[in-house]
């Protein structure tokens, strides 16, 4: 029987779903105005929080221009379902709008994510919703502090408010020098085995070299990445990979493309072909697009690890 990766030959799957069936069916529906499946989807999931942020996410994605969630709340306005999908959409619109533009548009996404919580105040989902309006539009720690306890409280290891804090700990964002590496290197250290959380200082050392590349593109590039010798790699391997659960996590296919583009980039092949397995056809842009063109990158890695080069730099 042929390997997934390579019954995938170069066909990779950019639906924002990616092997999530039921998803897949509710986003086509949203996509025509429906939702009346993005609730009993919502409904079905339950308290799964990293299932249910996902799906948010991704539904949020598809409503950002469309009005299905707005339509939805005023339809059904005690509906904590309807009111955190409407806090993901107005937060992704504030976004899109930037700083200045968007503030009204944060307002009235915080004031959603405030009603969200009073229907459900278990509801981890309007939390994260507010870490990355808080990234974006009011850098203020004291509040970033209030909601990241309120989080963990309700779920500890939550993978999504993880990535929101640390991101927020970017330099490009309202971090410090080093501020974000020692933030994921204890968050990854103090998590169980088996918890994705292991990545994190994986993320940081793809922002870092991305940073690097933008400052001082002439003598810094893919010659020269952080990746030969990365004890990250290993403790990655070993906390999370290792003891990963057998069911993949919603994020899954994110995580595993940073452990893929690591391994890769270090030259180790060769370990990096079970994990380009489970992945499958679920690529992301980040963070191959940090190295250069993503799809391509990919691809290119991909085969090296079913026909390892002898030996590679990048």
């Amino acid at each position: 029987m042929a390997r997934r990766g390579q019954a995938q030959s170069a066909g990779l799957n950019q639906h924002p779903a990616r092997d999530d069936a039921a998803l897949r069916s509710v986003v086509d529906d949203a996509a025509m105005g429906r939702w009346e499946g993005a609730r009993d989807l919502l409904a079905a999931t339950g308290a799964d929080w990293d299932r249910r942020i996902f799906r948010l996410q991704v539904l949020a994605e598809v409503g950002v221009r469309l009005r299905f969630a707005d339509t939805w709340a005023k339809a059904e306005p005690r509906s904590h379902h309807a009111l955190a999908l409407l806090a993901n959409v107005q937060a992704l619109r504030a976004m899109i709008a930037g700083r200045s533009a968007g503030r009204a548009l944060m307002e009235d996404a915080w004031s959603t994510c405030r009603a969200a919580l009073k229907v459900w105040s278990q509801d981890v989902a309007p939390l994260v919703v507010m870490l990355a309006l808080l990234r974006t539009h009011a850098p203020d720690r004291k509040a970033l502090s209030h909601v990241w306890e309120e989080i963990k409280q309700r779920d500890p290891w939550n993978r999504e408010a993880h990535h929101e804090v640390v991101t927020y700990l970017f330099p490009r964002y309202h971090g410090g020098p080093g501020e974000a590496a020692w933030w994921a290197e204890e968050q990854a250290s103090a998590a169980p085995n088996g918890l994705p959380l292991a990545v994190l200082p994986l993320v940081v050392l793809a922002e870092t070299h991305r940073a690097r590349q933008e400052q001082d593109q002439r003598s810094y590039g893919l010659t020269i990445h952080p990746w030969i010798d990365c004890p990250h790699i290993n403790r990655v391997l070993e906390r999370w990979w290792r003891y990963r659960a057998p069911s993949p996590h919603a994020c899954f296919a994110d995580d595993a493309n940073y452990l893929a583009h690591a391994l890769s980039f270090a030259n180790r092949h060769i370990e990096a072909l079970e994990v380009f397995d489970a992945i499958g056809p679920y690529a992301t842009d980040v963070p191959w697009s940090y190295c250069g063109q993503a799809r391509e990158l990919f691809l290119r890695h991909r085969a090296w690890a079913y026909s390892p080069p002898r030996r590679r730099h990048r």
